[in-house]
């Protein structure tokens, strides 16, 4: 197995690519992402690792819930940075991309009782057997998806809504396809109450098919991993336009960057990585303002 790509990525990739081979090797799913029979296992190591921290930590009660709230909310934004200046040492340069992950409270969009793991650099399962991915993966995909202030760019996998989020701090034209009904609906809430409701325009539907109707797409990005590549994503982009998309089977896979020429399309694999499968579904994609 080629270890070369992920070394470009230097300390991140490595890792990345490391922890993505020996989970897959050993039976393990950690990172990037858990497939559906191992969230209940990723969800108790969570929930022990958030109850340990809760009680590693000596605050005083506070004399109001405003204060409790208000302190919470420093604490998360504390951590918030932490991992993001961890993430910076390991390999991600871009600057925008890592003052998007600095602004999006990941702890917002993850369940209540996960929320002190938020800020762990972990995938954690968020219902219907799917996860938020590990926010190395979301900063890494991200740069590699090379977001300008004025592009339009698909997500597919909409999921908790955090790698949405981010890419909404990049630029003000977000689509993004969730084919889980329930999983689409708490995203748009939740991104709705955090603000980002006039970035993002959501859809239900298959994400295979992508979005035609908003094409061209100048990036994206692809949070499942499908078997193969699907042509009609390919299709909406942009000349110039970015397709990062992990490809292949449920116990690995490859990360890939697609950029779409004049002449047709260059393609590279980036690292190994483990994401849950990317579901197909028969009925058209629903649009929702």
């Amino acid at each position: 197995m080629r270890a070369a790509p992920a070394l470009a990525w230097g300390r991140l990739g490595l890792v990345l690519w490391m922890t993505a081979c020996r989970s897959a090797d050993d039976g393990r799913t950690h990172e990037p992402g858990a497939p559906h029979d191992e969230t209940d296992r990723v969800r108790t190591e969570a929930q022990s690792a958030s109850t340990t921290a809760s009680q590693r930590r000596a605050v005083p009660a506070p004399e109001s819930a405003g204060k409790a709230a208000e302190a919470g909310t420093r604490q998360y934004a504390r951590r918030r940075h932490r991992l993001v200046e961890r993430l910076a040492a390991e390999g991600i340069r871009d600057p925008r991309v890592l003052a998007a992950l600095r602004k999006v409270p990941r702890h917002e969009l993850v369940p209540a009782d996960l929320r002190d793991a938020a800020y762990q650099d972990r995938p954690l399962p968020i219902g219907d057997g799917q996860t938020i991915s590990q926010p190395a993966v979301v900063a890494l995909m991200t740069e590699l998806a090379d977001i300008r202030p004025t592009d339009r760019v698909l997500e597919v996998g909409t999921g908790s809504g955090y790698q949405a989020a981010v890419l909404a701090e990049l630029t003000d034209a977000v689509y993004t396809i969730e084919i889980l009904p329930d999983l689409a609906a708490r995203a748009r809430r939740d991104l709705t109450r955090l603000g980002y409701a006039d970035r993002i325009r959501f859809r239900v539907g298959d994400g295979h098919a992508g979005w035609p109707e908003a094409a061209p797409f100048d990036a994206i990005v692809v949070t499942a991993a499908p078997q193969t590549v699907p042509v009609r994503l390919k299709r909406q982009l942009a000349i110039g336009g970015r397709l990062v998309i992990p490809v292949g089977g449920s116990r690995r896979q490859r990360l890939k960057k697609i950029v779409r020429t004049a002449e047709g399309f260059d393609e590279r694999d980036v690292l190994v990585v483990l994401f849950v499968p990317m579901v197909s579904g028969e009925a058209e994609g629903r649009s929702e303002p």
